[in-house]
């Protein structure tokens, strides 16, 4: 029988030999265990477990303690004393109220519009709803609230100032330059120094009125007021009854070239009943009827047969 050789080359392996049962336990982690070690390694599940626990914790009791209507009631209770105690602490508290820039009878008026009872926590204290309502009144223009130290609640205004009395069917109203009104007027002596205007919509023109009444300084004090026409144009009304019909574009302009006539004519000096300017470059002068009567005259025209 022919024997096989092996090449040195080509030897087979090793076995190895078999494990033996000693009873020691394997230190190599188990597949969960691994997976364990693998997760907690992992910095999101470190930071959930950290930080999110304790959350979800806090939020469970938070959800029990409020699960009862009773114990919501009491904390309710107990957060609204709490902030009451320190809103009425005597540093929070509002004693006095000042009023600067505004008249006595305005002051006044304020105050009662106020209508706060002081002494009054600062937090209790509405100081936009408060400006709103002083800036309702006709007669303020402007209004700033603030509280100071020391308990002052100080209210500074900017009141509106007359321009022009608005004369009405009822009464007299004072309007500022912007037609805006500031109060209402009992008799025409008290504001004697202000032009007087009547007419529909004539509030709605003070402007325009304000400088007329500029251009036409040199006759103002024979100005009784202006009277609004139509809604479109104003006479100047004066103390001998005369008027000076203004046009409805560029009255001032009108009245400037008026004021230069008179100085040089000494036309509103004459028994004229009126001056219509309505008309650009030809005024139109209207004579009473005896300065009239009186022109024919002396013309040689025949007056007998006149109704005049």
């Amino acid at each position: 029988m022919q024997s096989l050789s092996i090449p040195p080359n080509r030897r087979p392996p090793r076995l190895a030999p078999p494990r033996r049962d000693t009873g020691r336990r394997d230190p190599a982690p188990s597949r969960w265990a691994y997976r364990a070690q693998r997760l907690w390694l992992t910095p999101m599940f470190r930071t959930a477990l950290r930080v999110g626990l304790p959350i979800v914790g806090v939020l469970l009791v938070v959800a029990l303690i409020f699960a009862s209507a009773d114990r919501r009631a009491a904390m309710a209770g107990a957060f609204t004393g709490l902030v009451d105690s320190f809103q009425q602490r005597p540093e929070f508290m509002v004693t006095l109220l000042s009023v600067d820039g505004a008249s006595p009878e305005l002051s006044d008026r304020i105050r009662a519009t106020l209508a706060l009872k002081l002494p009054l926590s600062s937090f209790d204290i509405d100081l936009t709803a408060a400006r709103a309502r002083i800036e309702s009144i006709d007669a303020v223009a402007q209004a700033e609230v603030r509280v100071r130290s020391g308990g002052l609640l100080e209210v500074r205004v900017t009141e509106r100032e007359p321009a022009i009395i608005w004369r009405r069917a009822s009464n007299l109203v004072l309007l500022d330059d912007t037609g805006r009104r500031v109060d209402d007027l009992a008799f025409r002596s008290e504001r004697g120094d202000l032009a007087v205007i009547a007419g529909e919509g004539a509030e709605r023109a003070v402007p325009e009125a304000l400088e007329i009444l500029a251009a036409a300084r040199p006759i103002l004090e024979r100005i009784r007021g202006l009277v609004r026409m139509g809604e479109r144009r104003w006479d100047i009304v004066l103390d001998r009854g005369q008027r000076i019909q203004l046009p409805v574009e560029e009255p001032v302009a009108a009245v400037e070239r008026m004021i230069a006539l008179d100085e040089a004519e000494d036309l509103l000096d004459r028994d004229v009943i009126s001056v219509d300017l309505r008309i650009k470059d030809r005024p139109v002068l209207r004579l009473a009827p005896y300065a009239l009567e009186a022109v024919r005259r002396a013309r040689g025209i025949d007056t007998s047969g006149s109704d005049l």
